[in-house]
């Protein structure tokens, strides 16, 4: 059954892109399945040490929870323990942040073993240093001399730090084993000498259905789609997928976690390790959701994680998707635009994405005899083959490949 929720924003200094956050903390209650009953904004050039927003509001926001029988409150700023706690005893009503909602999405949408561990690494980081005010209800001193008479407030804080500490530690180890693990699987994949592709964007702004979309014309097969919704975090894995093209150059399509504006330190830290993908990448195609009045501030948004993750170095092409949306003759057609959901412009994307990764591919002759029948197969099925020519003792092919691949036809080139 859906909470009915009242979602609170606090702008502190009249930031340019308050209204836009609102919006975004909208969907992201909508992802969580809180339905909206009530808003509360209010402007304050500090905040509040004691309830964030100002104590006169506090009033105001208990008439408002009463009026339309309100469970929780979303605030959109992130809050410390007490300000939580001090808010929840004025108004009777349960009380989160923005960080702690997003949280919840990702524990909500982790499918995988590695997905859910850096979940619960980043809920234990957050939870860490508001222990001091949740547990200021308890004595922080009792009488005496020395260490070993703390109150109950001060033993309770360090045992539930070590707590906490040491279940990250645990957690944190088993990361390592399962990422030792996946960089075994890249480490094969790259042996294979095919260019790694990966999307990135903002989420919800169409990455799902662009690696659909070329799933669906180049491999055909509805079990290897990935999900796909209307919401933000609709996926949280990544994807991988290989994209053979009709030419028989081949290029594996990474499908990753989307991004959003004031995602949380510590959730961009716990998945790092999976976005070491993007790291990897050859070439990034950065998915923008052109028909979202703000996505040019979505697009820096998208670069400055990237650089957070030390991938801003990596060659990158701009993709406007869900042009269907909007009025086309307001775009600038030297742009890559396209609709997944519509199938348009794909054909563009992919001379795109093909022009970067096989730019430096070799061309070159090479006669192989007919002797050499399993050579010839692999170069029928695996090569870009420019013509061919059967004459009496083999095959001629002009072909294209890699550097890689380069090496293994060398000694039939003519």
């Amino acid at each position: 059954m859906r909470k009915r929720g009242i979602i609170v924003g606090i702008n502190i200094n009249n930031k340019n892109n308050f209204e836009e956050s609102i919006i975004e903390l909208k969907n992201l209650c909508i992802a969580c399945d809180i339905e909206i009953v009530g808003e509360m904004e209010q402007n304050l050039k500090k905040i509040n040490p004691t309830f964030y927003m100002g104590s006169g509001k506090i009033e105001e926001l208990r008439d408002l929870i009463e009026e339309m029988n309100a469970e929780i409150i979303v605030f959109n700023n992130e809050l410390s323990a007490s300000q939580i706690k001090n808010i929840e005893e004025e108004v009777k009503c349960s009380i989160i942040d923005r960080t702690a909602l997003i949280l919840d999405i990702f524990a909500n949408r982790a499918k995988t073993r590695e997905a859910k561990l850096q979940v619960e690494v980043a809920r234990l980081q957050y939870e860490l240093p508001r222990l001091i005010g949740a547990n200021e209800n308890l004595g922080r001193q009792s009488g005496g001399v020395g260490t070993k008479n703390r109150g109950a407030g001060e033993t309770k804080l360090e045992l539930d730090r070590r707590r906490i500490e040491d279940r990250i530690a645990s957690l944190n180890k088993e990361l390592e084993i399962l990422k030792y693990q996946r960089n075994t699987q890249k480490n094969k994949r790259k042996k294979s000498s095919i260019p790694n592709v990966a999307l990135v964007g903002y989420t919800n702004a169409g990455k799902s259905s662009v690696m659909n979309v070329l799933v669906e014309k180049f491999i055909n097969k509805e079990d290897k789609k990935v999900f796909e919704k209307n919401m933000l975090f609709a996926t949280l894995e990544t994807y991988v997928r290989n994209i053979k093209l009709h030419n028989n150059k081949s290029f594996l399509l990474y499908d990753t976690v989307g991004f959003v504006g004031d995602l949380p330190h510590n959730l961009v830290k716990a998945f790092r390790s999976t976005l070491e993908e993007v790291c990897d990448a050859d070439l990034l195609v950065h998915i923008i959701d052109i028909s979202n009045p703000n996505y040019k501030n979505q697009i820096d948004v998208t670069n400055e994680t990237l650089s957070q993750i030390g991938a801003d170095n990596i060659p990158m092409i701009y993709v406007y998707n869900k042009i269907d949306l909007i009025d086309l003759d307001k775009l600038d057609n030297n742009k890559i635009l396209i609709s997944a959901k519509r199938d348009i412009g794909i054909d563009r994307l992919i001379e795109s994405i093909c022009e970067k990764v096989f730019e430096n591919y070799i061309r070159f002759k090479l006669k192989i005899p007919y002797s050499e029948g399993k050579m010839i197969s692999n170069i029928m099925e695996n090569a870009t083959i420019l013509d061919s020519e059967y004459i009496e003792d083999g095959v001629i092919f002009n072909i294209e490949c890699s550097e890689k691949e380069y090496v293994k036809y060398k000694q039939y080139i003519i």
